[in-house]
């Protein structure tokens, strides 16, 4: 059976992980969260003081770059791949609102953008990959076989990610993360490099109302379609 690349792109808090991941296990396919090598460099930076109140020294973090290493490793025990950077298991430590609050501010570094995208393109060279991000389809894999755009209201995704860090144990408030996701949209769509936009071939996949069973039953579908081609 032959094997695709899988791009799917979209706006945070619309489950393009999850997702991406249940594909990628039903199918045999290497999965990589390109998100959370943009969430590793910002807690990389956060951690060396790069990124202070806010504010990022963009000198400062290109210089720093050549000693960012990110690596994913599969976790048999959980059934997905585990981020490192430089070693460190960071899986858990890259998904807290203070990173959610700054990633978009490391995102648009045009330097980062060229480092990761190199790392993502080699990543799939081989086809077989199943891809989540905001650039997938549109610069990393610009002729992937299948891409999607996922979206949903803003409210419900604010929804979504404030369960999420409230189930992990976060002291949050809805507003702040409506607002923090909001915000993300803002920078994500309006920065010069390689802003979120649905590929003009990609299909979008608004998923407002729809529980995650129902959506990887019909993305699937889909795929296998596209393989079976």
């Amino acid at each position: 059976m032959k094997k695709i690349t899988i791009a799917i792109d979209g706006f945070s808090s619309t489950g393009k992980s999850t997702i991406a991941k249940k594909l990628a296990q039903a199918l045999n396919y290497v999965y990589v969260d390109s998100g959370a090598m943009y969430r590793a460099v910002t807690y990389f930076a956060i951690q060396k003081g790069i990124i202070s109140n806010g504010e990022v020294s963009i000198e400062d973090l290109i210089k720093a770059l050549p000693e960012i290493q990110i690596s994913f490793k599969y976790n048999e025990d959980l059934g997905f791949s585990e981020t490192y950077l430089n070693g460190e298991n960071v899986t858990k430590a890259i998904r807290t609102m203070d990173i959610s609050r700054n990633v978009s501010r490391i995102a648009e570094v045009s330097e980062v953008r060229q480092k990761l995208v190199e790392q993502q393109q080699e990543m799939g060279k081989e086809k077989g990959v199943v891809m989540d991000g905001r650039d997938i389809g549109t610069v990393v894999f610009p002729d992937a076989e299948m891409k999607l755009f996922m979206t949903a209201t803003p409210a419900i995704r604010a929804k979504r990610r404030y369960k999420e860090l409230i189930d992990r144990g976060e002291e949050v408030q809805y507003e702040d993360v409506l607002e923090s996701e909001q915000r993300r949209d803002l920078i994500d769509s309006t920065r010069e490099d390689s802003p979120l936009k649905r590929a003009a071939d990609a299909i979008e996949f608004d998923n407002t109302d729809m529980g995650i069973e129902e959506q990887f039953e019909r993305i699937l579908a889909f795929a296998k379609r596209i393989i079976e081609a």
